[in-house]
């Protein structure tokens, strides 16, 4: 009766608890929005080594996802929230094992390329593109079409996350532009994936690192997102009561475990059922936290003698591992759990619409917008190539004024070696100013090849086509300078080798700065490391000591042939002093080349210059390839923005 009902509510408020909702009953109301459907059956996930205790990190789940709902995966650290996250979307690393099954609209299968969407917890951006353009590079590397769908569909992605008023902003860094919150940054990141319009959206922690305010705006805009169709699932450690409020179901994680599936406020019934009812001054996600998270046991016994103080600090008056196998028991035997058997069943008796892929951009539409993007950035940056730029200019001119007013005479030949060889280390160590873009790329490249949308060769072919015309400029204006300071020979041909072989020297340093940055994946240990290796290149270019006199082990063999140095030192003193002939006193002449032999060891063959200028094209080529294969095994399998994909094995029920 509805005395009874106020007494009821008026009990529970005296005793400090929210009143419970009423029982749920078996059937599960649909809510009729036209969408996709998902739901995984007996999902267990293996990661051998991943947990102390166990290797399996998901346990047997059952769930759904509906579309037009969001679905939040809910726990404690190491739940295996973000493992099962990821298994639904088919990204599990290769060292993972998934067994059950994982049904789309009622057929087992997995998800394509463009049917769903996936979101990291942290955030790979781009600092100095607007949102705007970030959006449109990102529909240009995702979509196959036309330029005005993809205009369409970016500004569809802007007004979906609610990114209008910041749309041409740029999107910042945190250490250099200064652009975006952190709410609208994590918004950014949604946008990219909404460009493909998915029918499905994972998102891991989508208020990693948010206020109140930025948290409350984010599941705003993600429940309006929701009511399109679209179906909705990511993962949440704890949020307000308002945020709360606006999840339609929770699938709640602990050491692996399902301890509750189902409506929001069912759960709230489900935890009072246990005999953990939620204090009514408590948050309901905090208070499920505090029951299954067994970090909390450690933090209760350091502060027992508080108590007596400031009252009781839990709610739950028992062990953490207690409270969840409680939990577990009473879901098991509970009508949530006969309504989520039901449900998928429903869901799974009937085979629904298969989804397709929409296709992909060809290859070439992807090397053209990752190579304009490039020369954008470049362009905005001064870190980049301007400072560069800059320090090279500025160094040229030293050296340069130092070994100016050489003359063409036999006396000068040491000191003209010396000014080569200066000019040719110093602007190359200048590369290693390059180490944080080049870092910055690779995360990029990881984050989107990791959604598909790019992939190791369009991405070093974009960065190698972007990259010509700045190193082109740097080559060009500082070599030209030193080569008229110092007074090199006064013919076109040899100043234009001179200045090609200090272009390729230029891109061969960017291969071996991409190829570290690559392997170490830190800004610290990347300049320390080529900081080391532009040294022991140096010492073995043969100008400190001639080549031919270098020690056998280490650096005649290997050091003398990885130096880029030697070849380019060969090239360009072949190119200035063969066919010079020194005369000796008034009747005696000697060639330039003999002349050499006691500073530096160059062969008397005009066209070795050109064999040299090959070994340097080899390398600008060996290199790349090296960070291709890098980027297909290092990158996916050991960076911190690993990926790819899932290693599925179905263990179909007898």
């Amino acid at each position: 009766s509805k005395d009874n009902n106020i007494a009821d509510t008026t009990t529970a408020s005296d005793s400090g608890y929210l009143s419970s909702p009423p029982q749920p009953e078996v059937t599960v109301a649909v809510r009729n929005v036209s969408g996709d459907s998902i739901v995984w059956k007996d999902l267990t996930v293996i990661i051998k080594g991943k947990r102390k205790y166990s290797d399996r990190v998901v346990k047997s789940s059952n769930g759904y996802a509906l579309p037009g709902t969001m679905t939040v995966i809910m726990g404690p650290r190491k739940s295996g929230k973000s493992t099962l996250l990821r298994a639904l979307a088919g990204r599990l690393d290769d060292s993972a094992n998934m067994y059950g099954e994982v049904f789309v609209n009622g057929v087992k299968s997995s998800l394509n390329y463009g049917t769903y969407g996936f979101v990291k917890r942290k955030n790979t951006l781009i600092g100095s593109l607007t949102v705007r353009e970030y959006l449109y590079y990102s529909a240009l590397l995702q979509l196959p079409g036309f330029l005005c769908e993809k205009k369409s569909v970016v500004e569809n992605a802007i007004v979906a996350m609610s990114l209008g008023d910041c749309a041409n902003n740029l999107i910042g860094s945190h250490c250099c532009t200064k652009g975006l919150s952190d709410g609208e940054k994590r918004r950014v990141s949604i946008a990219r994936e909404l460009v493909m319009e998915p029918r499905f959206l994972f998102i891991d922690e989508p208020l990693y690192h948010l206020d109140s305010v930025s948290a409350l705006m984010m599941m705003v805009t993600l429940k309006k997102l929701a009511n399109t169709g679209c179906t909705l699932i990511f993962t949440i450690y704890q949020s307000s009561t308002e945020v709360f409020g606006l999840f339609d179901r929770i699938c709640l994680l602990s050491h692996g475990k399902t301890l509750f599936f189902g409506e929001t406020l069912a759960c709230l019934q489900h935890f009072s059922n246990a005999g953990f009812p939620c204090p009514i001054m408590q948050s309901p996600s905090d208070h499920f936290l505090r029951a299954i998270n067994t970090e909390f046991d450690q933090i209760i016994s350091m502060c027992r003698n508080l108590e007596d103080d400031h009252g009781d600090l839990s709610s739950v008056n028992m062990d953490t591992g207690e409270a969840i196998r409680t939990l577990e028991k009473t879901y098991n035997s509970s009508a949530d759990a006969a309504a989520v058997e039901t449900m998928i069943s429903r869901l799974t008796e009937r085979e629904g619409p298969s989804l397709k892929s929409k296709g992909k951009a060809s290859s070439a539409t992807r090397i053209t917008a990752l190579t304009w993007r490039s020369l954008v950035i470049m362009s905005r940056e001064w870190n980049y190539y301007w400072f560069r730029l800059f320090l090279s200019m500025l160094l040229t001119l030293c050296i340069g004024t130092l070994f100016s007013g050489l003359s063409h005479s036999l006396t000068s030949v040491g000191a003209r070696v010396a000014a080569i060889f200066l000019f040719i280390s110093f602007s190359s160590l200048l590369s290693i100013f390059g180490v944080p873009a080049q870092l910055k790329e690779v995360k990029v490249y990881a984050c989107e090849d990791s959604n598909k949308h790019s992939g190791a060769f369009v991405f070093l072919t974009g960065q190698f086509l972007s990259s010509i015309p700045f190193l082109f400029l740097i080559s060009i204006s500082s070599s030209l300078l030193f080569y008229f300071l110092v007074g090199l020979r006064n013919e076109f041909s040899y100043m234009m080798y001179f200045v090609v072989n200090c272009f390729i020297c230029l891109l061969v340093n960017e291969g071996l700065v991409l190829l570290v940055a690559t392997i170490l994946q830190d800004m610290f240990s990347s300049i320390v490391i080529l900081v080391f290796l532009h040294m022991m290149m140096m010492l073995s270019a043969g100008y400190f000591r001639i080549r031919s006199a270098l020690p056998g082990l280490v650096w005649m063999y290997p050091m003398s042939y990885i130096a880029f140095h030697t070849f380019s030192m060969q090239g360009i003193l072949e190119n200035e002093y063969n066919g010079i002939v020194f005369t000796v006193g008034q009747v005696r002449t000697i060639p330039a080349y003999e002349a050499l032999q006691n500073v530096y060891d160059v062969p008397a063959n005009d066209h070795s210059k050109w064999k040299n200028l090959m070994m340097l094209s080899l390398m600008v080529l060996g290199y790349r390839v090296l960070v291709f294969l890098l980027l297909q095994i290092h990158v996916k399998k050991f960076s911190l923005t690993g990926f790819v994909c899932c290693k599925r094995k179905i263990n179909d029920k007898t």
